[in-house]
C-alpha cells in the first residue's frame, strides 16, 4: 500500500468522464488498497480513482466516526470500495449540507442531494454489490460517484457561490505560489 498524490483542480482527469473496469485483478485490488491508504492520511471520508489521476470507475468511501447518529453496526457505513457503481434509485426527499473535496482543499459549500439512495457495482473481487444509502454514507457516495462522472460538487452549487468559491480557490493558490516564491529567494 502506498499514498498516492491527488489531483487537484484545474486537472482534466478530474472532468473526464471515468471508463468502467473491467479486469477483476490483483493490480485493481492494490489501485483500492492505495486509494484507502490516500484517502485516510488525507483524512477524508471517500475518494474517486480521478482523484489520483487514474480515469477508471473505482471509489472508496469510510464515514465510520463521522455520522452523528452513527448505527451500531459501522459494516454498513464502511469502509466500502466499489467499482463501476451506479446509483440506481435516488429519494425524492433532499438534504442540505456542508460539503469539501480533497482535489480542492480548503472549499466547502452547502449542496442539495437525495436524502436516500441505492447504487449497484462490484467489489474489487468482481461480486455483485448492492447498496442502500442515507445520511453522510448517502452524500459520500453520490459525491465520489459524481467524480466519476467528470462533476465537481461546484458544479451542484448556484452560478454566484460557484464564481465565489473558484475566486477564493485562486486567491488560495496565488497565496501559495507567492509563498514558495518568497522561499527561494535569498
Amino acid at each position: 500500500m502506498s499514498v498516492r498524490p491527488i489531483v487537484l483542480l484545474g486537472d482534466p482527469v478530474l472532468r473526464r468522464p471515468a471508463s468502467n473496469v473491467g479486469d477483476f485483478d490483483d493490480h485493481l485490488r492494490s489501485v483500492v488498497e492505495d486509494m484507502l491508504e490516500t484517502m485516510y492520511h488525507a483524512d477524508g471520508i471517500g475518494l474517486a480513482a480521478p482523484q489520483i489521476g487514474l480515469s477508471q470507475r473505482i471509489l472508496v468511501v469510510d464515514v465510520r466516526g463521522r455520522m452523528e447518529n452513527e448505527e451500531e453496526d459501522s459494516e454498513e457505513v464502511g469502509p466500502i470500495a466499489l467499482v463501476n457503481p451506479r446509483v440506481t434509485r435516488a429519494s425524492d426527499e433532499t438534504e442540505r449540507a456542508s460539503e469539501g473535496c480533497l482535489s480542492i482543499p480548503g472549499l466547502e459549500e452547502i449542496v442539495e442531494r437525495p436524502a436516500k439512495v441505492v447504487i449497484e457495482g462490484f467489489d474489487p473481487d468482481g461480486n455483485d454489490v448492492l447498496v442502500e444509502a442515507a445520511d453522510l454514507y448517502s452524500r459520500a457516495l453520490q459525491h465520489e460517484i459524481d467524480h466519476l462522472d467528470g462533476v465537481l460538487f461546484l458544479d451542484r452549487v448556484s452560478p454566484l457561490k460557484r464564481r465565489m468559491l473558484l475566486k477564493k480557490w485562486q486567491k488560495s493558490k496565488d497565496e501559495e505560489g507567492r509563498k514558495a516564491t518568497a522561499g527561494t529567494r535569498r
